[in-house]
């Protein structure tokens, strides 16, 4: 398959240093490493304690396609006539005049049914990024179909949230925009408290303090197996703003 054709969704995403602890074992934890694009082995009883015997493999189903990232813009399908150099032109052009951000302080999270790291307190400039990101590349995507518009409204959205759901494409952008870099899918009680107590032994001693956003990534979902690879790396080049 020829690499024009490879992806079928696109999305811009933050994605931790490769290289760091954080993002090696948050891949770990998830079992793919999207930036290498790869399946990666789940920690061992070995190195991590599992002592009410979680399936690790399972709870960590529905991030794995993604890898372990946070959103900027979400995935999209490429508007007619857009391909693949174009969207990274446009990105590129776009993070000329987009600061790095500065996280002070992340932390994990519970957020309804799923475990995840967000921002100890609220960052306005993220918001910003995520919000500009959105806005300024939306001509770039392809229009939902009335089957698409359906299965989102499945999970009960706001009327709000339904407003950008048709606007946007996704319904948590500008003002129910909320960052996260998920580590599970949507867990009852029992399981969740399991793996917030792994990952606070795993995730947390490794935690960037500060987190630095000063690149997006671009990354592409495999048509055929519908995982999430990076594509490249897009350096934000305004200087930093403390808002």
């Amino acid at each position: 398959m020829s690499p024009a054709t490879r992806f079928s969704r696109y999305a811009i995403y933050v994605i931790a240093d490769p290289l760091q602890p954080l993002f090696q074992r948050a891949s770990r934890w998830l079992g793919w490493d999207c930036v290498a694009g790869r399946a990666v082995d789940h920690p061992t009883l070995d190195e991590l304690a599992n002592p009410t015997g979680l399936h690790i493999h399972d709870v960590t189903a529905a991030p794995r396609k993604y890898g372990f990232h946070g959103t900027i813009k979400p995935p999209m399908k490429l508007a007619e006539g857009v391909d693949e150099d174009r969207l990274m032109q446009r990105v590129s052009d776009l993070a000329t005049t987009l600061p790095s951000v500065q996280i002070d302080d992340l932390k994990l999270a519970r957020l309804g049914r799923f475990l995840a790291l967000i921002p100890a307190t609220p960052t306005l400039s993220l918001q910003t990024l995520a919000s500009t990101c959105v806005a300024e590349l939306d001509d770039l995507r392809h229009p939902l179909s009335d089957a698409e518009l359906a299965r989102r409204r499945q999970n009960g959205l706001t009327p709000r949230q339904d407003t950008l759901l048709q606007t946007y494409g996704y319904p948590y952008v500008f003002d129910e925009f909320r960052f996260h870099l998920t580590l599970t899918g949507q867990l009852d009680d029992p399981s969740a408290d399991a793996a917030q107590a792994m990952l606070q032994d795993w995730i947390t001693p490794v935690l960037a303090q500060p987190f630095i956003i000063d690149r997006l990534a671009v990354a592409g979902e495999d048509r055929q197996t519908g995982q999430f690879h990076f594509i490249g790396w897009v350096p934000c080049k305004a200087p930093r703003t403390v808002i």
